[in-house]
């Protein structure tokens, strides 16, 4: 079963612990983990169900690109960790 973790930078404004979860994908995982806490939702993912510009999904460790993380495949024992990404200059 896959875990999902979200950062405390995250979790700060929406309390949601780590969490083992059915899913076949990111996607799913992000979902069901959603389901414990909906209003965390509004914080990762943008109008059209988009992973949000400044939000990084990373599955053991290797940090997806944001066009693709959603689809990215699962299997048990993957980790995902959902961090806000930090940008400026």
């Amino acid at each position: 079963m896959p875990s999902v973790t979200f950062a405390p930078a995250l979790t700060r404004h929406v309390p949601c612990p780590p969490q083992d979860v059915q899913a076949a994908s990111v996607r799913d995982a992000l979902e069901a983990a959603f389901a414990a806490a909906p209003a965390l939702k509004g914080y990762v993912l943008d109008e059209q169900g988009g992973v949000r510009k400044h939000v990084a999904v990373f599955v053991n460790g290797d940090m997806l690109g944001r066009a693709t993380a959603l689809d990215r495949g699962l299997e048990r024992g993957d980790r995902v960790m959902v961090i806000q990404a930090l940008t400026g200059g």
